[in-house]
C-alpha cells in the first residue's frame, strides 16, 4: 500500500492523479481501465477539496493498493472533513432530461457504476471511501 497525504485542495488534483496513474501504470493497467480510473479519482478528490472542510482548510488521505489475485487496484480517500456518506444519496433519474432531473449526484452514480466495488464507512471522525477496480 502507498499513501499520499495532500492538502485537499482542487489544485492539488494532478499531483494526486500522478500519484496514483505511477501506481496503475506499474500494475500494467491498460489505458481504458486508467482513464476511467482517473475519472473516478477527480470526482471524488473534488468532492473532497469541495465540501469536506468548509472554508476551512484540511489534508485528503489518498492510499493506493494493488492487488495480485486477481489483478486490481484499491484507492481509499480518508478525510476528517464533515460526516457525509455520498453512497447513502439515491441515484439520480437518468430517464428524465437535464432540465427535470435535480442538481447533483451524477458524479458518484458515475462512479458507482464504472467501479467494480464502492465501500464508505465513517470511523474515529474520519471519512473512509474506497473504490476498487479489477484490472483483467
Amino acid at each position: 500500500m502507498r499513501e499520499l497525504i495532500i492538502e485537499a485542495d482542487r489544485m492539488n488534483l494532478p499531483e494526486v492523479q500522478t500519484f496514483i496513474d505511477e501506481q496503475l501504470e506499474e500494475a500494467g493497467c491498460p489505458m481504458l481501465t486508467q482513464t476511467t480510473i482517473d475519472i473516478a479519482v477527480e470526482e471524488l478528490f473534488v468532492n473532497i477539496a469541495s465540501y469536506a472542510y468548509g472554508e476551512e482548510n484540511g489534508n485528503a488521505v489518498v492510499q493506493v493498493t494493488v492487488h495480485q489475485e486477481p489483478l486490481a487496484v484499491e484507492i481509499t480517500f480518508i478525510d476528517n472533513g464533515k460526516q457525509y456518506d455520498p453512497l447513502a444519496k439515491s441515484d439520480p433519474d437518468i430517464t428524465l432530461s437535464a432540465k427535470e432531473r435535480k442538481k447533483g449526484g451524477l458524479g458518484i452514480f458515475m462512479v458507482k457504476n464504472t467501479m467494480d466495488n464502492v465501500s464508505y464507512e465513517y470511523k474515529d471522525g474520519k471519512n473512509i471511501l474506497t473504490i476498487k477496480k479489477n484490472l483483467n
